[in-house]
């Protein structure tokens, strides 16, 4: 027997409609070099349309690929809908990829016109010229950078003065691509996942839940994720829906900028890395952050001292996500149980530290790398990270390489290790590449580096496996100091050496300036792996 319910395809027109409809006085506030520039969702839906219809004037295909090349901002917004709201693929492009993967991944894509901020255009027009399929880069005025003389190059603001309105009526199937994002890897070039609009509007829905983000018309929002990092972890789609207030901080990323934003605007749910959150900490001491509810953090594993240190700071620990960009990213979250609740603040610490407990139509295994097997969810066994779910990507854009990234059923292999506890707690142990064998027993370098940023003289902190004629691999750290501290590398084993196995102890501990970040904010072990690459141990 079927069921006799109405079929409405889910579309982010619909998602716009309703915004457009809603919500036309809620706050859009952009940060920028002359100060906040305020708008609000209704105008914000005019411009949006006839964005629309400087598409269908640009000649730009009935699903041609739409590059962004943005910070944070209202005008990036409207780009998120006027593209797949007349059928055409948003793709937001990573502002910090070396230029060789910038010009492969334009061309892959086929992107026929790029949006670029002018401060941002020097990066992007000496690549142009390698990319033949773009036609046109139309510049949003931020303030800053020169524009070439160029015939290609067109102003986002006359474009849109002489625009006609659009309709958003071309997409009538769910199915339908409506933006695409590629991944951030490490090695080989980066692959494309392409969104749906039914798994944008579906994700939209699982971030408002109340045991997910809780993304409600009450909230002001702060995506400080860069929205072409998985579409800013669909903040952006989500807020429009629920009807919450944006803020977004533009190309100014210092943790002060970001610090004035959350008091100033009385932000009550702010997203980022955790390099973000390190820097922003120490501004807001004696400051009102009263309006803030939700630290979301996300993109690596979070430091228990980090969240822990907000709490005592400001009385708010900070909310733990899990996911990628093939999760669209949202996968798990680390909520409290009712029923731990009434644990020590240790023990709650603890939870808060893990990724959390999978978000509702999320389903997850864990399963030995080598042969499938899947492990039990009793807090100890390990195993990688398998995903399914109707916001998970189910291969990758033309890419021969779809094949080995997910099982034979199907599943996402994620490449993370962890361990699931009974109640369903996720704990992340280690990237697949990352982990350390030593001596035939695993080594989770993301808890040795937990421990070590713990230190309070340790600012960051990676550890990385270096080869031993011994134990075939063992653990070396590299730490970066807190500004004016001492700690030497006896010091800091003494203070590791209660907390963790002995054998784990790090058989060196090498100081550096700075972790070298990836292209999203996370650190970069493969970067110090090649730096250290002469490194051998007994």
């Amino acid at each position: 027997m079927q069921g006799l319910m109405q079929e409405a395809p889910m579309t982010l027109a619909g998602v716009f409609r309703r915004a457009e409809r809603f919500w036309p006085t809620k706050r859009i506030v952009t940060a920028g070099r002359d100060g906040l520039t305020r708008t609000d969702v209704g105008s914000w839906a005019e411009r949006t349309r006839r964005l629309g219809g400087a598409l269908d004037r640009l000649g730009v295909s009935a699903d041609g690929r739409v590059g962004t090349f943005a910070w944070n901002t209202a005008r990036h917004l409207e780009l998120y809908f006027a593209a797949p709201c007349t059928g055409r693929v948003l793709h937001t492009l990573n502002v910090r990829l070396f230029p060789d993967q910038l010009t492969y991944i334009v061309n892959h894509a086929d992107d026929e016109v790029i949006f670029a901020d002018r401060s941002l255009l020097g990066l992007l027009w000496p690549l142009v010229g390698e990319m033949p399929k773009v036609r046109h880069v139309v510049v949003m005025d931020d303030g800053a950078g020169e524009v070439p003389d160029d015939p290609r190059i067109l102003d986002y603001e006359e474009l849109l003065a002489s625009a006609p309105s659009a309709a958003f009526d071309a997409v009538d199937d769910e199915r339908r691509a409506a933006a695409m994002c590629y991944t951030s890897g490490t090695t080989g070039h980066p692959k494309g996942v392409v969104y749906t609009h039914r798994s944008v509007v579906l994700h939209s829905i699982a971030a408002m839940l109340a045991d997910s983000l809780a993304v409600s018309e009450a909230d002001t929002v702060l995506p400080v994720v860069p929205m072409f990092h998985v579409n800013a972890w669909g903040l952006c789609q989500a807020a429009l829906m629920a009807g919450s207030d944006l803020v977004f901080p533009g190309s100014d990323l210092r943790p002060a900028a970001i610090a004035d934003l959350l008091v100033g605007e009385r932000v009550t749910l702010a997203a980022g890395v955790p390099t973000i959150w390190m820097g922003v900490l120490g501004c807001l001491e004696g400051r009102d952050t009263s309006a803030l509810t939700r630290i979301v953090c996300g993109g690596s594993a979070v430091p228990k001292a980090l969240s822990e240190a907000y709490r005592r700071r400001i009385g708010l620990p900070i909310l733990q996500a899990w996911g990628m960009t093939e999760t669209s990213p949202l996968a798990s979250i680390a909520r409290v149980r009712s029923e731990l609740a009434d644990r020590d603040d240790d023990e709650l610490a603890e939870v808060r530290a893990t990724q959390g407990l999978p978000v509702p139509l999320v389903e997850l295994r864990i399963t030995d790398p080598a042969t499938g097997e899947e492990q039990p969810w009793d807090g100890k066994a390990s195993g990688e990270i398998q995903v399914h779910g109707p916001w998970v990507a189910s291969s990758y854009y033309d890419d021969p390489r779809s094949p080995d990234s997910f099982a034979p059923d199907g599943w996402l292999r994620t490449g993370d290790v962890a361990t699931v506890s009974p109640e369903g707690y996720i704990r992340i142990v280690d990237r697949t590449k990352d982990v350390i064998k030593s001596g035939g027993e695993w080594i989770s370098s993301v808890d040795l580096e937990n421990e070590i940023m713990g230190h309070p003289a340790v600012a960051e902190a990676a550890v990385i496996a270096v080869p031993s004629e011994r134990w075939m691999e063992r653990p070396v750290a590299c730490v970066v100091r807190r500004p004016e501290a001492a700690l030497s590398e006896e010091e800091l084993l003494a203070w590791l050496a209660p907390r963790v196995a002995k054998w784990w102890l790090p058989d060196q501990v090498l100081f550096i300036d700075e972790v070298p970040k990836t292209s999203v904010g996370k650190f970069s072990k493969r970067q110090l792996r090649d730096r250290f690459a002469d490194l051998r141990l007994p």
